[in-house]
């Protein structure tokens, strides 16, 4: 009789609970049994309560802040090794830390090497993300790195719009790549917005490389934070000519007041998908799925098939 692989085993870390269930159920599986204890000075240790041992399991965690959801990912990574899994993956939609890529300035640390370090030592044999916010920190890691990329679900998105004088653009020089990438799959022109900041996420100028006028812009960028650059860019966009501005980015932090600026500012739209939980409604705001992908993705790790189909950009 031949070997039947054993199917794999998901659990979720609790932040990102509502995403795992989408990518277990698309997957045809259900949630491991996972228990979270907590002590009263906020302290926490999670428990398998099913047996690990031998099988292939997936963790699905986003590691955005607060630092407890890298601290739950990295007890959960540890907790598997020390009940035997075999192959612990660390699924993490959204891989944060990840802008403090390389030493800016003296005495500051390179937290997303830090981080790499962290995860190896905590357990993980392989690691799945997506949009890195730069590609070289796969560098930073020993074992396997599967960088997907949101694309597979914008693009498609993106056509379905219909738009005539269609223009990709990057908020940023650090972007340009991306954009290039972008608009050679859509077959579109590419500006760049040329930003100084005073300091982190405070933008002092902004200026514009390429024409707009009478162009329907997307822009693209891994995340949005504050929403300060996009809703900035938007708006100058629409100063020099733009017939619309949307914007699709793969991780919607949205912190402090982003979603006012984005109410208020000239966008008519925000794409990002739900590898963070998005903390408000808004009718701005549209959610793309990224359950599906991350579901294959894992499917084909598990039965050691190829998933370079999966890199479009």
């Amino acid at each position: 009789m031949p070997y039947q692989v054993p199917e794999p085993k998901i659990f979720a870390c609790t932040d990102s609970r509502a995403l795992a269930e989408k990518i277990a159920k698309s997957y045809g599986t259900d949630l491991g049994n996972v228990h979270i204890s907590r002590y009263s000075d906020g302290e926490f240790q999670p428990s398998f309560e099913e047996s690990v041992r031998g099988a292939r399991i997936f963790i699905i965690g986003s590691t955005h802040p607060s630092s407890e959801n890298l601290m739950e990912m990295l007890l959960m990574l540890d907790a598997a090794k020390r009940a035997s899994a075999r192959h612990i993956t660390a699924v993490m939609p959204y891989f944060g830390w990840a802008r403090q890529d390389r030493k800016d300035k003296p005495r500051v640390p390179i937290a997303a090497k830090l981080i790499a370090k962290m995860l190896e030592a905590a357990g993980a044999t392989r690691i799945i993300t997506m949009d890195l916010h730069a590609d070289q920190i796969q560098g930073f890691f020993e074992k396997p790195v599967d960088h997907l990329f949101a694309s597979t679900m914008f693009l498609p998105y993106l056509k379905s719009l219909n738009l005539d004088n269609l223009t990709i653009a990057s908020p940023d020089m650090g972007g340009s790549k991306r954009a290039y990438a972008y608009s050679k799959a859509l077959e579109s022109d590419v500006v760049i917005c040329y930003k100084q900041r005073a300091k982190a996420n405070v933008i002092s100028h902004m200026e514009l490389i390429g024409d707009v006028r009478g162009k329907n812009v997307v822009l693209v960028d891994d995340m949005v934070d504050t929403a300060g650059t996009l809703t900035k860019a938007a708006d100058l966009m629409m100063e020099r000519g733009a017939l619309s501005v949307r914007a699709i980015t793969t991780h919607g932090l949205l912190s402090g007041n982003a979603y006012e600026k984005i109410e208020k500012s000239q966008l008519s739209e925000l794409i990002v998908t739900d590898s963070i939980p998005i903390s408000k409604e808004n009718d701005k705001v549209r959610v793309l799925s990224c359950a599906d992908l991350f579901a294959d993705v894992m499917h084909r790790v598990h039965h050691n098939t190829s998933i370079a189909s999966k890199f479009l950009m």
